[in-house]
């Protein structure tokens, strides 16, 4: 029988440990500060590279897809933002392959502590902070030259992509480690849906093919990390003709991503059999 106490408990003993393993990270990488700034510069700068290419589309054009640039940096910074936070949780997640490939993920079943705490905390690079950081620099500059007529629903809206956006890359996340149990060689696959889908979601959605966007909609539903919401925000159409609600629904939809990544990780796990060594 369910007992939401017990399920409660679980979850508050594996976001202790999950607590515990980073902190042990945190200090190991503190431990070398010089270290830990130029890795934090370096992951800055690299991710930086991708609006410096958007900056020089802007040299040669006034609008792309119909979109300004502020526009543009409004989808660049929530994505980025969104997709930073997830990275940073659960980046680790596309190390699971390794440990089921050689066996080394027997030695986390053992320890009376949730797998996929243990997982997604293993090796947590505080460096992806420069992730976070680039994508909060540019949202700032695109909410202070957006032309946008501001309300308390739009205001509301920023904060809510965020949050709602990481849950569902970190969905994403899960969902591909639970499939490294099967494929266990899948790390490039998981990639392309966070990582892949981290880049398309920096663009306007009006650039895309109708069934590429009708795919990120209603297949994996990464259109609501920010397009939905932004063309809430932004005041645009939607390129579907869906009603205007569907800006409202990514707090759902993350919560039903999150079931169903926490249902594939359980399937995938409950297969694992070792390597047989």
């Amino acid at each position: 029988m369910w007992r939401p106490a017990g399920w409660w408990s679980r979850v508050a003993d594996a976001l202790r440990a999950y607590g515990l393993i980073v902190a042990m990270w945190v200090r190991s990488t503190m431990a070398y500060r010089a270290s830990f700034a130029m890795t934090t510069l370096g992951n800055f700068a690299a991710t930086a590279f991708d609006f410096v290419a958007i900056l020089l589309m802007f040299s040669h054009v006034d609008a792309l897809g119909g979109y300004s640039l502020p526009e543009i940096a409004f989808l660049y910074g929530t994505t980025s933002t969104a997709f930073g936070l997830a990275d940073l949780v659960m980046g680790s997640m596309d190390r699971l392959g390794r440990r089921v490939r050689d066996g080394t993920l027997d030695t986390l079943l053992v320890r009376p502590v949730a797998v996929l705490a243990q997982v997604a905390a293993d090796r947590f690079a505080l460096r992806r902070l420069g992730r976070v950081t680039q994508g909060l620099m540019v949202l700032a500059y695109a909410l202070w030259t957006l032309d946008v007529e501001w309300t308390a629903a739009k205001v509301a809206m920023v904060p809510m992509m965020l949050l709602c956006g990481g849950a569902i890359f970190a969905s994403v996340f899960v969902a591909g480690g639970a499939f490294q149990f099967f494929a266990q060689d899948a790390a490039e696959v998981q990639s392309s849906f966070t990582y892949g889908g981290n880049t398309l979601l920096q663009y306007p959605p009006s650039i895309f093919a109708k069934d590429l966007v009708r795919g990120v909609t209603f297949v994996v539903p990464l259109a609501f990390v920010n397009w939905m919401p932004s063309l809430y925000v932004l005041g645009r159409e939607d390129p579907l003709g869906l009603p205007g609600w569907f800006a409202l629904l990514p707090p759902v939809v993350a919560a039903g991503c999150l079931g169903l990544a926490g249902l594939a990780w359980r399937v995938g796990l409950r297969s694992y059999r070792s390597t047989g060594s």
